[in-house]
């Protein structure tokens, strides 16, 4: 299989602080990999390297047959500014900017893909709804209608079904499920182990450094999820960017 990201001895933080340790490993092409580990495990630092918005300490991450514009990345829902005066169409149509460019003219095909991925959604009669007025479901539902449009080859998801109702949840996940029929690589960011365990073949459990990588079965083991628990725990917050020992 080609490798759609790879992990060379990566070595991510802030400050020198390393927040994720010596990852090496592929994800490849077309796979449905789910992130999981306990709370300051690196997991959405991992997605930010992967998108390009956090230079490694050391090592690096590569994606060889990806170029920039064919990432898709969704953040967490908190790091969206519900206060920005903006209506749900034109943050839907945001997802076309690597077509028209960031002030480029949409073309009435365009409009009407953006129409079609609000309705993908469920969001018939919101597209002059203002942000601020939406719920956490039908934010996430906005959310999921822009990647739609950015028909991007890798798809990075930050906690995306976090504090939603039900059935946007399971909503979103047909998305999902459609986007890995589609061969297309998602990576998603995750604290529900039943929806892991029902909707990801794949997992990386993660405690700033590797627990455990592969079928889902295998790594979400009692286990494994302790010696995640007890990794972070002991880990030292202050610690500088250390160098693999030999």
């Amino acid at each position: 299989m080609t490798a759609a990201i790879r992990f060379s001895d990566l070595t991510l933080g802030y400050d020198r602080h390393p927040a994720v340790h010596h990852l090496d490993g592929d994800v490849e092409s077309g796979s449905l990999l789910a992130i999981c580990g306990p709370n300051g495990a690196g997991k959405s630092t991992l997605l930010k390297a992967i998108a390009g918005s956090l230079a490694p300490l050391s090592g690096s991450v590569a994606l060889p047959h990806v170029k920039t514009r064919d990432i898709a990345y969704l953040p967490q829902a908190a790091e969206i500014d519900k206060s920005f005066p903006i209506n749900v169409f034109d943050v839907v149509a945001m997802g076309l900017w690597s077509r028209c460019g960031l002030f480029g003219a949409v073309a009435r095909r365009e409009l009407a893909r953006v129409h079609d991925a609000i309705s993908a959604v469920g969001l018939d009669g919101f597209e002059d709804r203002a942000i601020g007025a939406l719920s956490g479901g039908q934010l996430q539902r906005m959310l999921f209608a822009r990647l739609l449009l950015q028909d991007a080859a890798v798809i990075l998801l930050d906690e995306p079904f976090t504090a939603i109702d039900s059935k946007t949840t399971a909503d979103l996940l047909a998305l999902v499920a459609r986007w890995s029929s589609e061969k297309r690589t998602v990576l998603a960011v995750l604290h529900d182990f039943d929806i892991v365990r029902e909707h990801f073949p794949q997992t990386l459990l993660l405690a700033r450094e590797k627990i455990a990588w592969g079928k889902t079965a295998d790594v979400l083991t009692p286990q494994n999820l302790l010696r995640a628990r007890s990794m972070i725990e002991a880990f030292d917050r202050d610690a500088q960017a250390c160098s693999r020992a030999a």
